[in-house]
C-alpha cells in the first residue's frame, strides 16, 4: 500500500512539510509506504477547459501532473498539504489538483484522501474545506482526525511546538492507515466495489 503526499508549499521543507511528515511517519509505522511530491515551487498552469484530456487521461500541459497520472494506479491514498493564503490553499496546489482530478478523477474512486493545512493564524478551516472537495466529488473515502487537520506556526520550529496540531496529524495517519488496511482486507475478501449509476447532470436553467 502506498500514499502520495503532495506538498503544495513554495518552500519544500516548510510548515506544510512538517505536518505532512508527521502524518507520513504514522503511516510508515503502520507499514504504509509514502511518496512525497513537491509542487509548490514552480508556476503551475491552470485548466483551460480544452477537453483534450478526454479519453487520453493526460493533460496537454506536460508537467508533473502527467507524471503523477502515469503512476496514479500505484497509489491507494492521496494526502494533500498546503499553506493557507487568503483563507485558501496555495494557487499552485489548486491549479495542480484541478487538472489532476479532471484528468484522473474516474481513477480516484475508492481511494482514501486527506488534506492538511498550515497557517499562521486564521483561514485554516476554509482552506481545508476547499481541498476536501476534490475528494468528495470523486467518490473517495475522506479521512478525518480528532480535529480539523491543521497546524499553526510561522516556521517549522513553531509547528513543532503545536502539540495539539501534531497530535492531530498523528491521529490522521493512524486513521488513514486503518482505512487502507480495511480497504485491502475487503479487496482480498472479494468484496466488490460499488456499481455506480450513469451520471445525471441537472440543468438548472430549464
Amino acid at each position: 500500500m502506498k500514499v502520495l503526499c503532495l506538498n503544495g508549499s513554495p518552500r519544500e521543507h516548510s510548515c506544510t512539510y512538517t505536518a505532512l511528515r508527521e502524518v507520513a511517519d504514522a503511516l510508515e509505522k503502520n507499514g504504509i509506504e509514502t511518496e512525497f511530491a513537491w509542487v509548490g515551487n514552480q508556476p503551475v498552469a491552470g485548466c483551460i477547459a480544452c477537453g483534450k484530456c478526454a479519453g487520453k487521461g493526460r493533460c496537454i500541459f506536460d508537467d508533473k501532473v502527467n507524471e503523477i497520472l502515469e503512476h496514479l494506479d500505484e497509489y491507494d491514498g492521496i494526502l494533500v498539504g498546503s499553506p493557507v493564503y487568503y483563507a485558501g490553499p496555495s494557487g499552485q496546489v489548486q491549479a495542480f489538483l484541478d487538472r489532476l482530478f479532471y484528468c484522473g478523477g474516474s481513477r480516484m474512486k475508492g481511494k482514501v484522501g486527506a488534506a492538511v493545512v498550515s497557517c499562521r493564524r486564521g483561514g485554516a478551516s476554509a482552506a481545508f474545506d476547499r481541498l476536501n472537495k476534490y475528494f468528495t466529488i470523486c467518490s473517495m473515502n475522506v479521512i478525518g482526525s480528532q480535529y480539523w487537520n491543521q497546524v499553526h506556526g510561522s516556521c517549522p520550529e513553531d509547528v513543532k511546538k503545536d502539540e495539539e496540531g501534531l497530535q492531530t496529524m498523528r491521529t490522521l495517519g493512524e486513521n488513514m492507515a486503518w482505512a487502507l488496511k480495511n480497504r485491502k482486507a475487503g479487496i482480498e475478501a472479494g468484496i466488490e466495489a460499488p456499481e455506480y449509476e450513469a451520471k445525471i447532470h441537472t440543468s438548472f436553467i430549464r
